[in-house]
């Protein structure tokens, strides 16, 4: 658990939402020791908690105050390695609405001051400059990292494996109050209001249990392990198409994080164009062409 711990910094203070989560104590402090166990064979939760910084911070160099503006259609496919529900579409989305498209939604929603404006109503129009249909879901997620990404300190993780209110499941409830969390209704939307107040109850509980630096990325880390754990006990045929097996306890809490984009030898991505081949990172050679030339 010593991953956790380092020089004690000030919680931020979060203003009161309006909103009450019934969350549960023991499900909470299962997930946190589970999560520090798994993460020690790997590097630790320390680890974890860099990679998600430095995740952040391609975003917010890439996307971050105004430079989207200028997001080129390699750099958009290098962040878009890092979403996981966003890099197994985007190669056919690509094809179907082009780069243009998408950049200029993505202006749009970064336009201004995104910590400040209605974060529901930006999001709200990003989804709609899109198809609404099941084959376009993943641009609720896309929206919902870029905001978080480029500016975590004041836009909560609002993607729906945190919680997708349409059809009730998430990380959410899994840590919900109740003998049967299948069983809970949850009256919450999945709005701003309700993933702060989320956000707000999980930084007290780690506050409580000695972590105080990083916040913004260790609630992240900390429900992707929650959802995960949903994932290897109950797994269905879609999150299994989703996410294949694995004897490693950390495996699917990466992926809901992105961070297992990129082959860090080869810079080969998950991400797949349109054509079907592998996109690679930006700046890296592919090494099928490479070897063409050696």
């Amino acid at each position: 658990m010593m991953g956790w711990l380092g020089r004690r910094q000030a919680v931020a203070v979060t203003p009161d939402t309006g909103v009450v989560l019934d969350l549960s104590g023991p499900r909470l402090r299962r997930a946190f020791q589970d999560l520090s166990a798994s993460a020690e064979p790997t590097g630790g939760v320390s680890r974890y908690i860099t990679a998600l910084t430095l995740k952040s911070a391609l975003f917010q160099e890439l996307m971050g105050n105004g430079a989207v503006r200028d997001l080129a259609p390699a750099a958009f496919l290098d962040l878009a390695a890092f979403i996981a529900p966003v890099r197994r579409r985007i190669g056919a989305a690509l094809a179907d609405h082009g780069f243009d498209r998408i950049k200029l939604a993505l202006m749009h929603l970064l336009d201004g001051d995104p910590g400040a404006a209605a974060v529901d109503d930006r999001l709200r129009v990003f989804c709609a400059a899109f198809p609404q249909d099941r084959a376009h879901r993943w641009v609720r997620d896309l929206g919902a990292e870029v905001l978080h990404f480029t500016d975590p300190e004041r836009i909560p993780l609002m993607t729906r494996w945190v919680w997708d209110a349409r059809v009730g499941t998430g990380a959410l409830r899994e840590i919900w109050h109740a003998d049967d969390v299948d069983l809970a209704r949850i009256d919450a939307d999945d709005g701003q209001r309700t993933i702060a107040t989320l956000n707000q109850e999980l930084n007290g509980f780690l506050a409580a249990e000695g972590v105080y630096r990083d916040l913004p990325f260790a609630v992240d880390l900390l429900l992707a392990h929650v959802y995960a754990g949903y994932i290897n006990d109950r797994g269905g045929q879609y999150l299994r198409s989703d996410f294949t097996s694995d004897t490693d306890p950390m495996h699917h809490t990466r992926r809901m994080l992105g961070l297992d984009a990129v082959d860090t030898e080869t810079g080969r991505t998950r991400l797949r164009l349109i054509d079907g081949k592998p996109h690679h990172l930006s700046g890296l050679p592919d090494p099928e062409v490479s070897n063409a030339h050696s």
